[in-house]
């Protein structure tokens, strides 16, 4: 550990070194720039990041520059590219070279949400044509410009700011004394002209009538979250829903006779029936093109639902939904799976669909026939989807060039509500990932998911057996939520013993942090020198807020279950299963982590041979302690064996990737590691003690809590005289694993 901290401290000291810059402020900041810096950036964009830092320092337009440019970059850099650095760093010459150096700390500033708000560097280059055209024609209106960039953006496209920047040079080309007031909006006819660039129905003048629309008719309060429309040359956004709610469009022209307010009523009346019906599928399980024909079918199902409930709402959806014309896309230069999911769609919806295609008709009808029998039945989309794709496939689908004719359903999103990805990757999200990392392979019903290979170790040759066990995951079934909120009611008076530990746990040392543009107070230090530097014509920093948080505590906890057979079992001496102690305990540890605020993932395990290793997530680091991961603890089952190693290697690499300063994985188990295809019993301790020891080189703590009262014989040896318990009296693990968390984290 002392050498890896003095290999980094030589790294950083380096890359300090290769800023020219002798702005001392930069030192306060530089490590966590450069930390950040180094997850975005490449080698080569760190070496533009570096020089370019160097450039705006050298500028010698005051301190400032040079930390915004730190901080912002490697931000715009991620969004838009790398390439766009050096361009970064030209534009703050010209400002420089051209008079306008004031210009330059807003340009830096407000660059990474531009960059958030265009998303593609030509956009982002075309931005900045028009900041060297206000720069050279109308400097003294390009202060007001950068200030309100980001708002403007939020509400019109990047050709209608053209438009409006346009209006204004000409318009007061002769009163340049009037440009500021014009590209702050000051003036009514800036006002008009932007106006003039919002065509369409305006989600923000109608925003009050739409939430109570949600409410009223589905009983959701969800937050919705408009976006602007990049110009017409770019895939325009879709529609989408995500934990911070639905983000819809800012505007909607009419469409085939449908008014824009009504286009945003079919739109929301789509993003709640899958708030409301929708259960997230694991993709890594299919192909791209198994997802299109699922999601055709969840669409399609979801809005059965919602025209049971308002039948009027097929009618708008019709509307809206364009009519492909059976045979219209030619095969032999195009793909057309767009086309025939298109098709299939239109015929599932509307009843007089003018479609002939045998294997289409035959799908509607069995749609139709499964929502008669059970609408609910969260694996029709599934088992149709696949079974449709199967029959119509053809090489032809894979074709480069793609049939987009009459396949673009307006009022849908793009169903990443849908899915689950189970494949890791930097986002502190488990349950996503890039598809090209998956490798789906089907096992059984339960479809798990291939993951990857783990090696393990024999201890006999003292050497790895490389890709040996595969790891498949999955989620498991839902059971009963409520099974578990029972559970929790059933220990009150324990929950509030442990609350008062919890209380104690709880980081009580406050620490201020300053330079916020929002906070809880007015920072009056910060702000009298905003204040003086605005009255001597310098721009002010506008971080004048500071804010409380409580520090003390950053730890981040996975709980390991084992799943093997003999959790069914009885133990002597109790009047329940070890699964069922096991629900009841982890729903108190769960409780009271998730009181305690420390983000923490709940996985089980079980193995048949080395082929065969499952691992299953009841609950993930980023998902609330709620109904879904309850009901996934509920339906909790054992079966199989207890290949250990491979299942802590595997927990092991997920909170590995934690930023956490500190990582601790409990395991659960009722006994020693074996497996069906291992004759040896002491192949997998040896293992089990080498997947230990590995993840604790990468920082992450385990301990053992173990069941077994024999399990003295054995667990030092793998997890370390400190790094077990065992709970000789199984019926108290409820009580007494919380505990032992506790103690261990405090």
């Amino acid at each position: 550990m002392v050498i890896g901290m003095s290999e980094k401290h030589v790294d950083l000291v380096g890359y300090r070194e290769r800023l020219v810059c002798n702005v001392e402020q930069v030192d306060d900041i530089f490590e966590d720039c450069m930390a950040e810096a180094l997850e975005m950036l490449s080698p080569e964009g760190i070496d533009l990041y570096l020089a370019g830092a160097s450039v705006v320092c050298g500028l010698g337009r005051g301190t400032e520059l040079v930390l915004i440019f730190l901080q912002g970059i490697p931000t715009v850099a991620s969004i838009v590219g790398e390439d766009i650095i050096p361009e970064v760093v030209d534009m703050t010459r010209m400002f420089s070279a051209t008079a306008n150096g004031k210009a330059i700390n807003p340009f830096l500033s407000v660059l990474p949400a531009v960059a958030r708000r265009l998303e593609e560097a030509e956009l982002l280059r075309d931005y900045f044509l028009l900041l060297e055209r206000m720069a050279k024609e109308a400097s003294e209106g390009l202060i007001p410009l950068l200030r309100g960039s980001d708002s403007l953006l939020g509400q019109i496209p990047l050709g209608g700011l053209k438009n409006w920047i346009e209006y204004g040079l000409r318009g007061y080309r002769f009163q340049p004394h009037r440009l500021a007031d014009y590209f702050s909006l000051q003036t009514a006819d800036s006002q008009a002209a932007l106006q003039r660039e919002r065509h369409g129905t305006l989600y923000v003048d109608n925003e009050r009538k739409l939430e109570l629309c949600l409410h009223a008719l589905w009983e959701l309060e969800e937050e919705c979250h408009p976006y602007s429309l990049a110009f017409d040359r770019l895939r325009k956004p879709t529609p989408y829903i995500d934990r911070k709610g639905f983000h819809l469009p800012d505007v909607y022209d009419d469409l085939n006779g449908v008014s824009g307010i009504d286009r945003y009523r079919a739109l929301i009346a789509h993003l709640a029936a899958h708030r409301l019906f929708t259960r997230p599928y694991v993709a890594d399980n299919f192909s791209p093109f198994q997802q299109l024909a699922i999601e055709v079918f969840e669409d399609s199902r979801v809005e059965a639902l919602a025209m049971q409930r308002f039948p009027g709402l097929r009618r708008l959806w019709m509307a809206l939904h364009p009519l492909p014309q059976e045979g219209e896309c030619p095969a032999d230069s195009y793909s057309c799976i767009r086309h025939e999911l298109a098709m299939l769609s239109r015929a599932i919806l509307d009843p007089e669909h003018p479609y002939t295609a045998p294997k289409l008709l035959e799908y509607v009808a069995r749609f139709h026939e499964r929502m008669a029998r059970d609408p609910y039945d969260e694996k029709l989309a599934i088992e149709l989807g696949v079974g449709y794709l199967a029959a119509i496939h053809t090489p032809d689908f894979r074709k480069p060039k793609v049939w987009f004719k009459d396949t673009e359903v307006t009022y849908r999103d793009d169903n990443r509500y849908m899915w689950l990805f189970l494949e890791d990757t930097d986002d502190e999200d488990d349950f996503h990932s890039d598809h090209a990392a998956a490798n789906p392979r089907m096992v059984d019903e339960n479809q798990a998911h291939f993951s990857r290979h783990h090696a393990e170790w024999d201890y006999q040759t003292s050497s790895y057996r490389p890709d040996w066990v595969t790891v498949y995951e999955s989620l498991p079934p839902n059971g009963n939520a409520a099974d578990i909120d029972w559970l929790l009611k059933k220990n009150e008076l324990l929950a509030k013993r442990l609350k008062r530990l919890v209380d104690l746990l709880k980081p009580q040392q406050p620490m201020r942090v300053r330079y916020q543009e929002d906070g809880d107070e007015l920072d009056l230090d910060v702000a009298i020198r905003a204040m003086v530097e605005y009255r001597a014509g310098i721009t002010p920093d506008t971080r004048i807020h500071m804010s409380e948080k409580h520090a003390g505590r950053d730890i981040a906890v996975t709980l390991l279950l084992d799943l093997s057979a003999s959790i069914n079992e009885i133990p002597e001496g109790c009047d329940k299963t070890v699964r069922e102690l096991s629900q009841e305990a982890v729903a108190l540890l769960a409780w009271a982590i998730d009181q305690l605020g420390d983000p923490f993932a709940i996985a089980g395990f079980a193995s048949n041979t080395r082929h065969e290793v499952r691992y299953l997530h009841f609950k993930g680091f980023s998902e609330p302690w709620n109904e879904i991961p309850k009901a996934r603890l509920a339906a909790m089952e054992g079966g199989y064996s207890t290949r250990m190693g491979a299942a802590i290697r595997h927990a092991g690499h997920y909170l590995g990737r934690r930023k956490n300063e500190k990582k601790l994985l409990l395991v659960l188990t009722d006994g020693e590691p074996s497996d069906i295809d291992v004759e040896d019993p002491e192949y997998l301790l040896h293992d089990t003690k080498k997947a230990v020891d590995e993840i604790s080189s990468e920082g992450v703590f385990t301990h053992c809590i173990s069941l077994d009262p024999k399990a003295d014989d054995y667990v030092s040896s793998i997890f370390g005289k400190a790094g077990y318990a065992v709970i000789d009296h199984v019926n108290k693990l409820p009580e007494q694993l919380p505990r032992l968390f506790m103690s261990l984290t405090k």
